[in-house]
């Protein structure tokens, strides 16, 4: 009776802290796992003349399923996180539930063997926060791949992993009903996560997970505030692999790597967004009330070393409907307005350099570069550039990217579709 009580109390206890939505939503995620184990049989099977044969995965796309529990805290980049507001307020840590479903490039082909243990998918989240009441709790759903970085033995290895997409459900910041959220300013936010962590394999079709992630969310500039909020913690989880399978010689040799061939290829990408401006005013950021469309294009000569990088300088022309904009003099107790300037201040090319790293379906981009052609004021200094490429054909792509100006002020996003022409790098599904 004693030990029922303990763990009756244990188990409300476990429920009061995560929550009833998140812990229904770990157990049903949880159930294919614990059936899998229960069903598992060796992979090892004996043949004529006692020949070992293995069962291995089926030589097409490979499929996985991950279940992950995330426990992370909240940094505190605003005094609205200090809890200095009128009711002590404040955002410490947060809690999610994460569904995730990954594949891999069909076994033989080329893909498969340039990125070995590469996976690429989609996921679903419920993030709730300790501050729910002013904060929200957000549902996210992202694109993710994850990839092998070092193989300790058979069973452990350390893998990376990059999620990129968007979160809704959140309480913004409003001037009469929620004054205390100075960090969201919008219901809809980019959600952002790097993790490193450890893979156990326990047994042929399960593995356990366990590491260290960064998350951050963000509205992009596109709504006021924009302080952004962070977090970092710890995760685990565990994977369940269901591609098919067929058994196949342990004596196949395996297939070497063609020579890659270095070659030019040239991206030119087309962009549009739009922004919120703070103007200066005396020596003060005031938020102008209207939003701005932004449009430009990129023009990239890139040099392809070899299957995974590729570096190069790019031409970068923007239209900025925010640059330059202004406000005057105004009567205490009426409307303060803003102006824009003419067409040729809110017009700019500039010169970046650029560096690629690909991989199966996905390139992330970065770039640092400063205008060269333009009239002066939000256009000086520097910019880098932060982008996902998202494979459509050999010849064309999806553009997500991001600006930020001077290594530290937020600038603009990247929605474009881009074009690659001389593209010489083979197919990944070739054999």
């Amino acid at each position: 009776m004693h030990r029922n009580h303990t763990f009756r109390l244990f188990y409300v206890r476990f429920i009061k802290t995560l929550g009833l939505p998140l812990c229904l939503l770990f157990y049903c995620l949880l159930l294919p796992f614990y059936l899998s184990a229960r069903l598992y049989q060796p992979a090892l099977e004996l043949g004529k003349k006692d020949t070992i044969r293995i069962i291995e995965p089926y030589s097409g796309y490979r499929h996985q399923l991950n279940v992950e529990l995330k426990m992370e805290k909240v940094f505190r980049p605003t005094s609205f996180y200090a809890g200095d507001d009128k009711k002590q307020l404040s955002v410490k840590r947060s809690n999610s539930g994460h569904l995730k479903y990954l594949f891999a490039l069909p076994e033989g082909t080329l893909g498969s063997r340039v990125f070995p243990n590469t996976y690429q998918g989609i996921g679903l989240s419920y993030i709730q926060f300790d501050n729910r009441e002013h904060v929200g709790a957000p549902f996210a759903a992202y694109l993710l791949q994850r990839s092998e970085i070092l193989k300790a033995n058979s069973h452990l290895s350390v893998d990376y992993e990059w999620n990129f997409g968007l979160s809704a459900g959140w309480v913004p910041y409003h001037p009469e009903h929620n004054t205390d959220n100075t960090v969201i300013g919008s219901r809809v936010n980019a959600y952002l996560n790097v993790g490193l962590y450890l893979k156990w394999q326990l047994a042929r079709r399960i593995s356990m997970t366990g590491g260290i992630d960064l998350t951050h969310f963000s509205n992009g500039n596109t709504e006021y505030p924009n302080a952004g909020l962070n977090s970092s913690g710890l995760k685990v989880g565990a994977i369940y692999d269901f591609s098919r399978e067929k058994v196949v010689s342990q004596t196949d040799a395996p297939i070497p790597i063609p020579r890659f061939l270095p070659h030019f290829s040239y991206d030119v990408i087309l962009f549009g967004s739009w922004r919120r401006k703070g103007i200066d005013f005396y020596g003060h950021q005031i938020a102008s009330p209207n939003k701005y469309p932004v449009f430009g294009f990129v023009f990239a000569p890139m040099y392809n070393w070899n299957y995974r990088f590729c570096t190069g300088f790019s031409v970068d022309g923007i239209y900025d409907g925010s640059a330059n904009v202004y406000s005057k003099d105004y009567i205490t107790g009426t409307e303060q307005e803003f102006f824009k300037p003419g067409l040729h201040r809110q017009i700019a090319m500039g010169l970046s350099a650029k560096v690629d790293y690909r991989m199966p379906v996905f390139t992330l981009s970065m770039g640092i570069g400063t205008n060269v052609l333009h009239k002066g004021g939000d256009f000086g200094g520097t910019y880098q550039t932060l982008a996902l490429k998202i494979s459509a054909t050999k010849r064309s792509f999806l553009h997500i990217g991001y600006t930020i100006k001077d290594f530290h002020d937020p600038n603009y996003l990247m929605l474009g579709l881009g074009f690659r022409f001389s593209n010489k790098t083979p197919s990944l599904l070739c054999l």
